[in-house]
């Protein structure tokens, strides 16, 4: 009787493990359903932390999905897709509620974002669209395309440029990209194409280096360095005595590398002033230097207002709400049009910095 009692015992035992091992396995082969609902754990999958506007990012959302009772898991992929994709890959594995995803490669994720699909698990692509697969679910971002206007508008009114189809004496301007695996650099590109393309017509607007095609101009992941040595280059082969009046920057750290490049050739002094300098983020040294009046422009887009905007998508997808979008033409792909809501960018220059201070993004003492 004993040796009977005992074998059911063992036999139980082993049962509850092996159903306790089917679980975990289940579990890490997406078999079972993801936690929904309040309590849900949220992948957030950042690029990197060698740009402040990405910690922001993070930081931001962390504190707002927590705010509203969710855990959150935030990682930084160290601008290296292998890293993202295991980052991915592990929070598939246990099993988060939900993916928000500010892709390295917008183009590299197309497996592990099966993965998550098969998983039951939704994504929310974050800034960055993720290219070439149907299964992100929402895409959260800026007017990118808007963006790309605001700067090449700022560049045609402080040169006084002239009506677009007349000409003119002639500007120079050298133009620069975002990173080329970043699908949001062709709608910077794009934007800022239809303002600038008139004046290259004209003949208003040249660029002396001939670099006119987008592949030209990239900058791989949006890196200062990367920036300054084509700036440097730029001007030592085609500049000579001639000036640079404007440079189209599409993103402040981008910016930064331009002025160094400019300064080490002689520019900057009051003989010799800076040429118009545009960018992105309103990163606090870029604001600083247009303090300064090194660099002229910024775009200033209220990372705090989209990842509230993330919040609130991602809350209405965990409680079988449909979440508020305002854009389904624009954003393919490749695969499927994604469903969008975009906010609006903000130009900035030293005429409107107090803007950053008033809605609380920097202190005075910051911009001091």
């Amino acid at each position: 009787m004993r040796t009977r009692t005992l074998l059911i015992t063992v036999s139980t035992a082993l049962l509850t493990a092996g159903l306790a091992a089917c679980g975990q396995e289940a579990r890490g082969g997406s078999r079972y359903e993801p936690d929904t609902g309040k309590g849900a754990t949220i992948g957030l999958a950042m690029p990197t932390k060698s740009s402040e506007r990405w910690i922001a990012d993070g930081e931001n959302m962390a504190k707002q999905f927590e705010k509203a009772g969710y855990r959150t898991d935030l990682q930084y992929g160290d601008n290296k897709v292998e890293n993202q994709i295991a980052q991915l890959e592990n929070m598939i594995t246990k099993g988060h509620g939900l993916l928000v995803v500010a892709a390295i490669d917008g183009s590299a994720l197309t497996e592990v974002m099966r993965r998550a699909h098969d998983a039951h698990i939704p994504v929310i692509s974050y800034d960055r669209l993720i290219l070439g697969t149907e299964h992100v679910d929402y895409y959260a971002s800026f007017d990118n395309e808007r963006v790309g206007r605001l700067e090449a508008e700022y560049i045609v009114k402080k040169l006084k440029l002239g009506k677009p189809d007349k000409g003119g004496d002639p500007h120079t301007i050298e133009l620069f990209a975002g990173s080329p695996d970043d699908n949001n650099t062709r709608y910077f590109w794009s934007g800022a194409m239809r303002v600038l393309k008139p004046y290259f017509t004209s003949g208003q607007l040249t660029v002396r280096s001939g670099q006119r095609r987008m592949n030209q101009a990239t900058t791989l992941r949006w890196d200062g360095g990367t920036a300054q040595k084509r700036m440097d280059d730029l001007i030592s082969k085609n500049y000579g005595s001639a000036r640079v009046d404007a440079v189209l920057s599409p993103y402040d750290g981008i910016s930064i590398g331009v002025i160094s490049a400019l300064k080490s050739a002689g520019y900057g002094s009051k003989d010799r002033p800076l040429p118009v300098i545009t960018g992105q983020d309103a990163e606090l040294a870029s604001v600083k230097s247009i303090i300064r009046g090194e660099q002229t422009q910024t775009v200033f887009k209220d990372t705090r207002k989209l990842a509230a905007r993330t919040v609130a998508m991602g809350d209405a997808v965990l409680n079988g709400r449909k979440p508020k979008v305002n854009n389904t033409t624009d954003y393919d792909n490749g695969k499927k049009v994604v469903p969008s809501f975009l906010l609006d960018p903000v130009s900035v220059d030293k005429y409107n910095t107090r803007l950053l201070v008033d809605e609380g993004y920097f202190t005075a003492g910051q911009l001091s």
